[in-house]
């Protein structure tokens, strides 16, 4: 048979898609022989459809791709269009199937496949996707009302204000839409965004990305404290996936906060910071210890032996002097010096290379949940910018707020349904 041109080819993969996708069973990425595939707890699938989108109170694996997209449509169905596609390829994705009911390897050899296939032959690996809408997909920065969809925009979704030190970057920062990308698998969490990139091409483009690994807070009880480049243990006293009445309070939206259609999301935050880690390196353990407010080894606060025994702020040492220093992290960020205020985190390390300079670009992709980031997140921030002596060692380069929405319910349902139909 001769060449075929891309308009025939593309012809023939419509006529073939039932065909091929009758044999596609047999080549569905999480086919895979148990006995190979490790730990089940790793591997396996976690459920797509449900009250809330998986990949916030998940307990947090291991790798992350984060991604912020710019839509670049201005036609609203096509938009909506790929929030279909992108919701059917996501659930298809999670369960450990190719992106697409064909495959990377199931059609015919003159079409693309509607897989990219580097995930062929690994296991759903526990991925999630999380989606967020940015303010500026509601009005643009030339305040555009692009899918009329402006007089829907929550309240709690306003812009993040510049905090004292800031040093982000625009081209970093912001984003009409975000997916968080979170699996046991490097490889799988690429590959789903890989093939969302693909599906929305003419609608989004990528705007900005990253990369995180070992993840720096637990969301839940079964989960040890992990460390972050500081080496010290972050998130102790994270929310947990176990605290319901915690939850319902500080981390999902209700119809009464504004919006009905985020009824049941929550606020994501998203924050690259810098560490210099070089510097810090140099620091005394002491100072180190007195800067964070707890002990290196165990994680337990200052004058304290276990790491999750309670915070006293008001415990004093020998000298009279506060046994956690005043401008200590964890005093400032803590919820009693905070009206309350608390936050599920699920940030990532990360390393990019060198900053040019002799050093290593490594540190904290911060990612933040909450119910209303205007009474959580901002004031939080606010006081640790003004006065955490941490400062010294952290630049924060890049930020983002996204309103996450409710999950989606059951097949035929899609990511922003509330928001569009």
């Amino acid at each position: 048979m001769g060449r075929l041109s891309r308009r025939q080819a593309m012809t023939l993969a419509g006529v073939g898609v039932a065909g091929a996708a009758a044999g596609a069973g047999a080549l569905v990425r999480g086919a895979v022989d148990p006995a190979s595939a490790g730990d089940t707890h790793l591997t396996g699938a976690v459920p797509f459809y449900g009250e809330h989108q998986a990949g916030i109170v998940t307990p947090a694996q291991d790798r992350l791709h984060f991604v912020a997209f710019d839509v670049v449509t201005k036609d609203r169905e096509r938009l909506v269009t790929m929030l279909r596609e992108w919701t059917e390829a996501a659930a298809r994705m999670t369960a450990g199937k190719d992106a697409g009911v064909i495959g990377a390897v199931g059609g015919i050899p003159e079409a693309p496949p509607d897989d990219t296939g580097e995930a062929l032959g690994l296991p759903p690996s526990g991925l999630t996707l999380t989606i967020g809408f940015g303010p500026s997909l509601f009005r643009d920065a030339d305040g555009r009302d692009r899918f009329g969809i402006a007089a829907r925009r929550p309240a709690a979704l306003e812009e993040l204000p510049r905090f004292p030190r800031d040093a982000l970057q625009a081209e970093i920062s912001g984003g009409d839409l975000c997916v968080q990308a979170c699996a046991n698998d490097p490889q799988i969490a690429v590959h789903a965004i890989r093939n969302l990139a693909r599906i929305g091409m003419g609608v989004v483009s990528v705007r900005w990305s990253q990369l995180g690994f070992g993840r720096t807070s637990s969301t839940s009880r079964v989960q040890a404290t992990p460390r972050n480049l500081f080496g010290f243990k972050d998130g102790t006293a994270n929310l947990k996936a176990e605290d319901t009445d915690l939850l319902r309070d500080h981390l999902w939206a209700q119809s009464a906060d504004g919006q009905s259609w985020m009824d049941g999301g929550s606020y994501l935050v998203a924050r690259k910071i810098r560490m210099l880690i070089e510097t810090w390196d140099r620091t005394s353990l002491g100072e180190q210890e007195e800067i964070v407010g707890r002990t290196k080894g165990s994680g337990a606060p200052l004058g304290r032996t276990g790491e999750f025994d309670p915070i006293d702020l008001n415990a004093k040492g020998d000298d009279g002097e506060p046994l956690i220093p005043k401008l200590a992290h964890v005093r400032l960020a803590h919820p009693d010096a905070n009206n309350g205020a608390r936050l599920l985190r699920r940030g990532y390390n990360f390393v990019d290379g060198s900053d040019g300079l002799g050093r290593l670009n490594a540190g904290l992709f911060f990612i933040a949940y909450q119910r209303d980031p205007r009474k959580q997140f901002v004031p939080v921030q606010t006081q640790l910018a003004r006065h955490d002596v941490m400062n010294e060692y952290l630049r924060h380069v890049s930020s983002g707020l996204f309103a996450c929405p409710a999950g989606v319910r059951e097949p035929g349902d899609f990511w922003g349904r509330a928001l569009f139909v």
